[in-house]
């Protein structure tokens, strides 16, 4: 749990990049991540990008590209990453007219022909989920578990997501651990206690976040990527108080 560096995604702070991508990220800087999880670059190009993360001693841990780009610019895709210096490239949503039994039949081989272009490049393409995919299938498996048990384990890595897994009722550990060595980044997020669920800032509300926390190391987890989809405060009042909860979680100074 110690070695674990914490990276922001980006999407948290979609507002204040549209203002300022550079001030933003001067900002996640400053309050102490060591990393972002893009979703987007703020107009700029790659090499601006990587300049400016250079300036703030940032590294780009991964993008979030949509399932169409990949598809269709994974050339550009991969370049792109190759620039920022990111080893990771993320698929992070499905619509929903790509969700049916069958959709998720063709997504496999799908995902397993971009990871295994992606992979033989040096990248590594991960899924990650929300949580309509843990509805069951014909088979009686969950979707998600078909994502990755179906496709090759070195074309496609998880990005698990804490809040979501939670929120349908799993155990963000036993997949963790169910995927052990195939899960580098995990969204941590937490969720209110109420019937709301609501977005929460970490060690605020009713994700088991330290039980999560202490099986990283052994899982083979790279980094810890804190994201809040919504917030009742500013969005960098909420990042500073999950990475301040971490710190102490990880009695360390970052």
């Amino acid at each position: 749990m110690t070695s674990i560096p914490v990276a922001v995604q980006m999407y948290t702070l979609r507002e204040e990049s549209e203002k300022d991508f550079a001030g933003t990220l001067k900002k996640v800087a400053e309050i102490g991540f060591q990393g972002v999880e893009f979703a987007g670059y703020g107009g700029l190009t790659p090499r601006e990008v990587k300049a400016l993360l250079d300036q703030f001693g940032l590294r780009a841990v991964s993008s979030h590209v949509s399932l169409e780009e990949l598809e269709n610019n994974l050339a550009q895709v991969i370049k792109d990453q190759k620039i920022l210096g990111s080893k990771y490239v993320v698929c992070p949503y499905l619509m929903p007219d790509r969700r049916s039994e069958e959709d998720y039949q063709a997504l496999i081989s799908v995902l397993d022909q971009i990871g295994e272009t992606c992979r033989l490049e040096g990248i590594t393409l991960l899924y990650h989920n929300h949580d309509f995919e843990l509805e069951r299938l014909s088979d009686g498996r969950m979707a998600l578990e078909a994502i990755f048990d179906d496709t090759n384990s070195e074309n496609l890595m998880t990005e698990l997501d804490v809040y979501w897994l939670t929120k349908s009722g799993e155990s963000p550990v036993e997949w963790i651990n169910r995927y052990k060595n195939r899960s580098p980044l995990v969204h941590l997020k937490d969720m209110t206690t109420d019937a709301e669920q609501f977005f929460a800032e970490l060690g605020t509300g009713g994700v088991d976040i330290e039980t999560v926390l202490n099986a990283g190391d052994e899982t083979g987890v790279k980094w810890w990527v804190v994201e809040q989809d919504m917030s009742r405060r500013t969005p960098f009042e909420s990042i500073e108080i999950s990475l301040n909860y971490l710190k102490e979680m990880m009695g360390r100074n970052m």
